[in-house]
């Protein structure tokens, strides 16, 4: 993500923010990454990213509602339409909210659109921009006094202008420590309480982005991962691509010795 200078005084007063995707074999983004192993130390890794998640990566389960909702809204093409009736995605960690937020603008920038993108990490909120088709705004139950006074501006601007607004946080709108005004604008919309996979269905998660990568997991790795690791979806998919990469540099198919050496070594 990439800033310009501000805007001039009589549109916006605040800056510009363009997204643009990074392919993760030729640009590796960084990425610190602290796996929670049950019984063995900590795992800190530096994990290139892919591009990033897809609607049609995103492995639905309960919660095919949200899904197919998202799906038609991004719609297809450059000039797509997209309501500017809100979208509240809520749900406990793990349950999928941010895989279908960076989804939705991954969508939304192969469409040629530029998106303005609001999360905890951004202390310094940049202003509404007019050239941004929708807002996104992730993990908005954590968000500071200060963002949540550059979230309303935003949802005020993109309403105005009838731009397209999708947000997540972990409760319900009506329980958000939020102030009243963001809070209930973030609640009159479409909104979608999102569950976590169970097992089973992590499973099934875990070896379908195994077969996209051409990695081979047998039954006794997958049980491995799941009962060793982290669980959460996120987790699990960096998890992944950090083996795949191990396995290729060593030359061996992944398996649970691979695993623990991988451990002991990196």
């Amino acid at each position: 993500m990439e800033e310009a200078p501000p805007l001039d005084a009589g549109g916006p007063i605040e800056f510009r923010v363009i997204l643009r995707a990074v392919p993760w074999r030729s640009r590796p983004i960084p990425l610190p990454f602290s796996v929670p192993i049950h019984g063995m130390k900590q795992l800190a890794l530096d994990i290139g990213l892919q591009a990033g998640p897809t609607l049609a990566s995103f492995f639905a389960g309960p919660n095919e509602a949200a899904l197919r909702h998202l799906q038609l809204w991004v719609g297809a093409g450059r000039g797509a339409v997209h309501s500017p009736v809100p979208t509240y995605l809520w749900g406990e960690g793990g349950s999928g909210k941010t895989h279908l937020l960076e989804s939705v603008r991954t969508a939304l920038r192969e469409q040629g659109a530029e998106v303005g993108w609001l999360h905890p990490g951004l202390f310094d909120p940049p202003a509404f921009d007019e050239r941004w088709s929708a807002v996104l705004m992730d993990d908005v139950h954590l968000y500071t006094a200060l963002q949540q006074h550059a979230a309303f501006n935003w949802f005020v601007n993109a309403q105005t202008l009838q731009r397209g607004v999708v947000a997540a946080g972990s409760l319900p709108p009506a329980d958000l420590p939020l102030r009243e005004d963001l809070r209930t604008r973030l609640g009159w919309g479409h909104v979608f309480q999102l569950q976590v996979l169970s097992e089973a269905e992590r499973r099934a998660v875990l070896r379908q982005a195994a077969d996209a990568r051409g990695v081979m997991l047998s039954d006794d790795v997958i049980d491995y991962v799941l009962h060793r690791f982290s669980r959460d979806l996120g987790s699990l998919m960096e998890l992944l691509e950090h083996l795949d990469g191990y396995a290729l540099r060593t030359q061996r198919a992944v398996t649970i010795p691979l695993i623990r050496s991988m451990l002991e070594n990196e």
